[in-house]
């Protein structure tokens, strides 16, 4: 797979996932791209944790408002409708349970749901912002990322960076394959023609358990 499909690749399987009405709060990077791939007649309605529910789509050039940003620090706009809050609001709705999915990178996951995704050792590193009470709080989370980072494997037996949260992940979604985490470890539910099976877990550390109805990503 060419290096720049990928990401809309993953965008595009990952908005399969989201549904009309939900209330989606989406990670910095790859999924932003999100919007851009929604089924006809999926609205979702973005939640930012630096105080919006209303997000809309990112701004032409030229047009960009310094005052209306995403946690990112990225300019968005505001759909009709959208609400301003202070953060501790903001951050009621996610720790409330109102955030239907949160979509996340990630450096590394494992097969106990674990995430690693705010900092390297030694690197310097901004904060982990919102991403710990986002896994906690909201109903489902996904992470969309690449399946290796320089050929070395992102989802494996057992984190070894800091962990931003034990035990919140659903759904990852790779160029590779879509898997789910289960009590008995990552299933593989969907693999992208283009890879093996062999391929697939040969860039994986955890060991897949292959659903019995495995199907292609489309």
């Amino acid at each position: 797979m060419n290096k720049e499909d990928i990401k809309p690749f993953i965008a595009r399987r990952a908005a399969k996932e989201m549904h009309d009405g939900d209330v989606v709060n989406l990670g910095i990077g790859l999924p932003t791209l999100i919007p851009n791939y929604l089924p006809e007649g999926v609205e979702v309605i973005l939640q930012s944790e630096n105080g919006m529910i209303g997000m809309g789509p990112t701004p032409e050039e030229g047009k960009e408002d310094p005052w209306t940003i995403n946690a990112g620090g990225g300019y968005i706009t505001m759909a009709p409708g959208a609400s301003t809050f202070d953060s501790a609001t903001s951050f009621g709705i996610i720790r409330g349970g109102h955030v239907n999915v949160s979509v996340l990178g990630a450096m590394q996951v494992d097969e106990n749901g674990d995430l690693a995704n705010w900092m390297i050792p030694g690197k310097k590193t901004p904060g982990m912002g919102g991403a710990m009470d986002l896994l906690v709080g909201a109903k489902r989370v996904i992470l969309t990322m690449e399946h290796t980072a320089k050929g070395n494997p992102k989802i494996l037996k057992k984190c070894t960076l800091p962990l931003t949260a034990k035990g919140q992940v659903n759904m990852i979604i790779t160029e590779m394959g879509v898997m789910e985490i289960t009590k008995e470890g990552i299933v593989l539910t969907e693999i992208n023609p283009e890879f093996t099976v062999e391929q697939v877990q040969a860039a994986t550390e955890a060991t897949l358990i292959i659903s019995p109805n495995l199907k292609n990503m489309e």
